[in-house]
Formats: C-alpha cells, sequence, structure tokens
C-alpha cells in the first residue's frame, strides 16, 4: 500500500518553512557570523577574533551548510508546484537554483578556509605569522565574492519564478510580478560594486516580494481545486484531427434533435 500523496497546500506550506530556514541559516552564517568576526582592512585582528571563537565561527560554517540543503528542499518543491504552469520553464528554474546551490556550497567552503590556515601547523611553517593572517583574510573576500555570483542566479530563479507564479492560477498574481522586479535586483550582482551600490533599494524589493510570498505559502499554501484544474489541463492529451472533427459535427447536429 502506498503512501497518500502529499496535497499541493501541503507542499506549498513545506516550502515555505524551508524557504525561511534557508534565508536564516545562510544570513545568520553568512552576513551575522562573519560580520561580527571580520574587522574590515585588519588581517590581525580578524585572525585573532577567528581563533577566539572557533566554536562560533564553526557553528556559523555549519549554518551555512544546512542552508544549502534547505535551499535544494526548497528548490524542489516549488518545481513540483510549478509544473502544470510550464513543465520547461519549472525544470529550467530548477537547474538555475541547482547551480546556485552549488556556488553557495563553494561559498561555505571558502568561510571555513582561514580556520583551516591558523590552524595548519607545519603545513604552512614557510610562512610567517603575517602572511598566514594575511592569507586567512583573503578567503572571506573570496567567499563575498562567490556570495555575490549565488545572488545572480538566485535573482535569476526569481524572474522565472515570478513568471510562473504570474501564470499560474492557484497564487495572486502580484506575488509574481514583485518576485521578477526583486530577481532584476538581485541580478544587479553581476557587477557587484553595482549591486552593493544599490542594495538598500534591493533590499526593500526583497522585503516587499520575499516576505509576502513566504507569509502567504506558509498561512494559505495554494488553492488546492485551480492547482488540480491547471494541472489537469496540462497533462489531458491534445484530440486528434478526427476526434476535433467529430466533437464539431456532434456540436452542429445536436440542435436538430432540440
Amino acid at each position: 500500500m502506498t503512501a497518500k500523496e502529499w496535497s499541493p497546500k501541503a507542499k506549498a506550506r513545506l516550502a515555505g518553512v524551508f524557504e525561511v530556514l534557508e534565508g536564516s541559516t545562510s544570513a545568520w552564517g553568512q552576513v551575522t557570523v562573519l560580520g561580527w568576526l571580520i574587522v574590515v582592512g585588519n588581517a590581525s585582528a580578524t585572525a585573532a577574533n577567528i581563533l577566539q571563537h572557533e566554536t562560533l565561527f564553526r557553528l556559523g560554517f555549519a549554518s551555512s551548510l544546512f542552508g544549502v540543503v534547505f535551499h535544494l528542499a526548497w528548490a524542489f518543491l516549488f518545481y513540483q508546484l510549478f509544473k502544470p504552469v510550464s513543465r520547461s520553464v519549472s525544470l529550467c528554474a530548477l537547474l538555475v537554483i541547482l547551480v546556485c546551490c552549488t556556488l553557495q556550497a563553494l561559498s561555505a567552503l571558502l568561510y571555513l578556509a582561514p580556520l583551516v590556515v591558523l590552524t595548519a601547523g607545519s603545513s604552512l611553517s614557510a610562512l610567517n605569522q603575517e602572511q598566514l593572517q594575511a592569507l586567512a583574510y583573503m578567503f572571506p573576500k573570496l567567499n563575498g565574492l562567490a556570495f555575490d555570483t549565488t545572488l545572480v542566479f538566485f535573482g535569476l530563479w526569481c524572474v522565472l519564478t515570478g513568471y510562473l507564479i504570474f501564470k499560474s492560477t492557484f497564487l495572486p498574481r502580484i506575488l509574481g510580478v514583485l518576485l521578477a522586479i526583486d530577481g532584476l535586483g538581485w541580478m544587479m550582482f553581476m557587477w557587484p560594486p553595482l549591486g552593493h551600490y544599490l542594495f538598500p533599494i534591493i533590499a526593500v524589493a526583497c522585503g516587499l516580494a520575499e516576505i509576502p510570498l513566504e507569509l502567504w505559502l506558509l498561512i494559505f499554501g495554494v488553492n488546492n481545486e485551480r492547482w488540480k484544474a491547471q494541472a489537469e489541463g496540462l497533462t489531458a492529451p491534445n484530440p486528434t484531427g478526427d476526434e476535433r472533427s467529430n466533437r464539431q459535427r456532434a456540436t452542429i447536429r445536436l440542435p436538430l434533435f432540440l
């Protein structure tokens, strides 16, 4: 006996849960922890902070990795939800987010690199203390660049998913419009200086798009009946030429019997 499949509304609510978890874990690891430990322009102070708060630093790394896992789960559920709207666009969005998650995992590895350098011991004995600190300080910068690249692909996903929401019959169209605008903002990080310059505007667009979408998914999910109707419209076989002709003839002859 097979287990009962989850309803579209349940999947949508679960996607909302994973979306919230991904955003909170990634932000805490990549923004909060690193922002507190890294002293801009001071490699020695940054190295001292990382070594003194090694447990916190490792927790930030673990939180970033959990963010990747939650992101993958969220992306898979969104793919399942929006297949009835457009299988090809939904698949394209899934492939884009897989690239995004790959870069997100890479940024998590770069996140841990400073601690590896600072605790390498004899493995890096050829470098003096200042060189080790400078090398460790470089990796958070690379992590930041990798994370900026992640935002570009996330922005593309937002544009594609915004289109899917707009074309769907089971979610408010305004959520799709706002998400697409939000995605265009994140794509400005193709040129990081421009993205960082426009970040206050992008943050507002993010708040107006992603928070309402998360709340809608968590509270309302999707309309099961409309989702099923759109899914049936996608999977219903197209009638052949003979079938269409027979239907037309039946429609024409029907009044003769009335």
